[in-house]
């Protein structure tokens, strides 16, 4: 299988606004492959002889970077495929209308953005059922000052000393 490919660079400056912008992407590919359902086959077996021959047909796929996607076989016209963007998020990007609107004047939310934040909500640590930091000192033992460093180094040292003797 024989193929060629035809590649486009695209680069432009403006150097008073401090942009640039460059892409490249494989434009035109053409390939030759079998074609399907033309093939000949003729075996002679008196004279121990076969023929075979497969036809081929000259497959053209040409992308370009507005998502668009051509395929078709050379000289049978070529069917056209608008591609999905794939480096987005996966919602489309609103704005309200009024920024400084009433709440009951501003657009909705739309759904799939209110399920991507319950998502995050579920998932970015952010608790629901959020407790402050002081009810769950409640539920945890008082802390007991130690006057003596060492006094507290004694009792556990004690205590090992006499599950030893326990066994």
């Amino acid at each position: 299988m024989a193929t060629s490919e035809l590649s486009c660079q695209v680069s432009e400056e403006n150097q008073e606004r401090r942009e640039a912008f460059w892409a490249e992407w494989k434009d035109l590919t053409l390939s030759t492959r079998p074609e399907e359902g033309c093939s000949l086959h003729e075996e002679d077996t008196q004279r121990h002889e076969t023929y075979h021959r497969q036809g081929q047909c000259q497959a053209v796929v040409q992308r370009s970077p507005w998502l668009v996607m051509r395929l078709g076989i050379l000289g049978r016209g070529l069917q056209e495929y608008q591609l999905p963007y794939q480096r987005v998020l996966p919602l489309p990007i609103f704005t309200p209308t009024k920024v400084g609107a009433a709440k009951e004047e501003r657009e909705e939310t739309p759904i799939q953005l209110r399920e991507l934040l319950a998502l995050e909500t579920a998932l970015g640590g952010q608790c629901v059922e959020r407790q402050d930091v002081a009810e769950i000192t409640k539920q945890l033992p008082p802390v007991v000052p130690v006057s003596k460093p060492g006094a507290l180094r004694r009792t556990l040292s004690r205590s090992m000393s006499q599950e030893a003797q326990r066994g």
